[in-house]
């Protein structure tokens, strides 16, 4: 059975824009490396991400909230429908073998948050967990000071300048 990743970031970049050429070519090197995506359903860089698997033969699983009424990707090949956001997130996470994090706003962070305190915690079994930009580069930083002051576990977000060390490093942290 193919990986799946789990990809979170904005629904407002478009095409042309930068953020969402890196998202759909990370879309594209993901699927040629045999995983499949799931992201939030929507436009923006979740569009992109699953138009760019979707063209290179990737499953593409778009995780949505009913209540919204918003349009979902049109390159999804399964829709999952939630009844709300808290049931959305759980199923983000419950879909991930793995999970990249793309520019993005609160909700991106929320995403980031909930799957790092979820291993935190142990919640869940610890899962590759990747950023990309300077942004959480930055914000990835600052966190694992803190949780080094707390004695508590760092190091589990590594982040990324490029989409394609991403792919490189998920082929590596995947492969049985």
């Amino acid at each position: 059975m193919k990986k799946t990743i789990t990809v979170f970031g904005s629904s407002r970049p478009a095409e042309g824009d930068a953020e969402f050429n890196d998202a759909y070519y990370l879309g594209k090197l993901l699927a040629q490396k045999g995983f499949n995506v799931c992201t939030g359903g929507y436009q923006g860089i979740m569009n992109a991400v699953s138009k760019g698997a979707k063209e290179n033969g990737a499953e593409v699983i778009g995780v949505t909230v009913r209540e919204w009424g918003s349009i979902p990707s049109s390159y999804l090949t399964k829709e999952i429908k939630c009844d709300n956001l808290n049931k959305r997130l759980e199923k983000l996470v419950e879909l991930g073998d793995a999970y990249v994090v793309l520019q993005g706003g609160t909700g991106t962070l929320l995403e980031l948050a909930l799957v790092w305190e979820y291993i935190n915690k142990k919640v869940s079994p610890v899962k590759p967990i990747v950023s990309h930009s300077k942004m959480w580069k930055e914000i990835v930083k600052i966190i694992d000071i803190q949780l080094e002051k707390e004695k508590r576990v760092t190091g589990l977000v590594k982040s990324f300048d490029d989409v394609g060390e991403i792919a490189e490093y998920l082929l590596k942290e995947l492969t049985d």
